[in-house]
């Protein structure tokens, strides 16, 4: 979702599009699946040593970005990670990051950020809760302050790569407001149940904190800060998994077409009937609306606008409402064969279909949607 348009953009996007294809193509992530794997922790410090984990961070920390833009960069990086829908925790641990590296005092947590950036460690955002939709400014897990520190208490689910991680950034409320928390996945009172997922490689967990004892010191950021904070890892993880559905249907409309054109009926190609032909353009207009809309909240984002919120919910919205139609529409033109588990076909849409309920379905960012539009209806106008 970058334009690349430097040696350094073209050399970055050229390694990253190789390493995935080399390390990690369908064949990999159908056999990972077959063992049972997430993802490789040998394979993570090898990709992010092509510095996906730093995009985000300063310098100081041990980080950088290629152009001028670590938002815009990383979402390349995830864009090419949905032509192979590639494993791997780029996502939690990018939210972890954004949290770290931008609350008041990172300096604080500079360890951790560098363990992170180097690949030592895996983090993962516990944000979810059960039985609830898209919320993470309304926790119920608490954090009851203490002599050293805080108690963590209540169930967090849906954490990806949570059986995974060395650490978790914890959403919970406090008695200032709503805080997070650095809680090693290890520590007394941390019980991690695994979730089943849809897709192949994708896993999520259910935590279980009972009276789990930490350190002022992992707390991230102040209460005043938080909500700021929580807001720009939303959106993070929002554009994040846009990018990558673009590369996920870009990649599924090219081998359709190609399909079409290869198959031939009654002497004539798939390609050449007018209806399919008004399909696929259909299609083809959706794909660009998906690009556009993903593009425009990248901008936003990185350019820390005011509406930065409102252009990722708008890109959440569409892409995940015509991603399915997209990859939907690929698996009828392949007819019987696209229904086979041994076609690729369902690891994009497995893959689509995880993506649009989380970080908010396409229903809970109409909503949000229109809280906008109502709430720029009510502002005060200047004169």
């Amino acid at each position: 979702m970058t334009a690349v348009d430097s040696p350094e953009k073209i050399l970055f996007a050229s390694t990253t599009q190789a390493f995935l294809q080399k390390e990690v193509p369908l064949s990999r992530v159908r056999a990972l699946h077959e063992a049972g794997i997430s993802f490789d922790r040998a394979w993570w410090r090898r990709a992010v040593e092509l510095g996906w984990t730093a995009l985000l961070v300063p310098e100081e920390f041990g980080g950088g970005a290629v152009s001028d833009s670590g938002v815009a960069d990383l979402a390349m990086v995830a864009e090419q990670l949905g032509k192979t829908v590639a494993p791997g925790p780029l996502y939690p641990v990018s939210t972890v990051l954004a949290a770290l590296a931008g609350c008041g005092e990172p300096e604080t947590h500079a360890g951790t950020i560098e363990s992170l950036v180097s690949g030592e460690t895996v983090a993962a955002w516990a944000v979810y809760e059960p039985g609830q939709g898209w919320a993470p400014d309304e926790p119920s897990v608490t954090a009851t302050p203490t002599e050293s520190g805080y108690r963590i208490d209540g169930v967090k689910d849906r954490v990806e790569a949570g059986a995974q991680s060395d650490l978790l950034l914890v959403v919970a409320r406090c008695d200032d407001g709503v805080r997070q928390f650095l809680v090693p996945t290890d520590a007394a009172g941390v019980r991690i149940e695994p979730q089943q997922s849809i897709d192949l490689v994708k896993q999520y967990a259910r935590v279980h904190f009972g009276g789990v004892d930490i350190h002022h010191s992992a707390a991230v950021g102040c209460a005043a800060e938080t909500t700021a904070l929580i807001d720009r890892q939303s959106q993070i993880a929002q554009v994040l998994q846009c990018a990558e559905v673009v590369g996920i249907l870009q990649t599924v409309f090219d081998f359709t077409v190609q399909w079409a054109l290869d198959r031939h009926t009654f002497g004539r190609p798939l390609a050449s009937y007018q209806a399919l032909k008004h399909r696929f353009a259909d299609m083809k207009m959706w794909l660009e609306g998906c690009r556009a809309t993903t593009a425009a909240a990248v901008s936003a984002i990185a350019a820390g606008s005011p509406e930065a919120g409102l252009t990722a919910s708008i890109a959440k919205s569409y892409v995940g409402e015509m991603a399915n139609e997209i990859v939907q529409g690929c698996v009828q033109m392949h007819g019987g064969i696209g229904v086979t588990w041994e076609h690729d076909l369902h690891l994009y849409l497995r893959r689509v279909a995880l993506y649009r309920s989380m970080f908010g379905t396409p229903e809970e960012h109409n909503l949000r949607v229109y809280a906008w539009q109502e709430a720029g209806k009510h502002a005060p106008r200047s004169a």
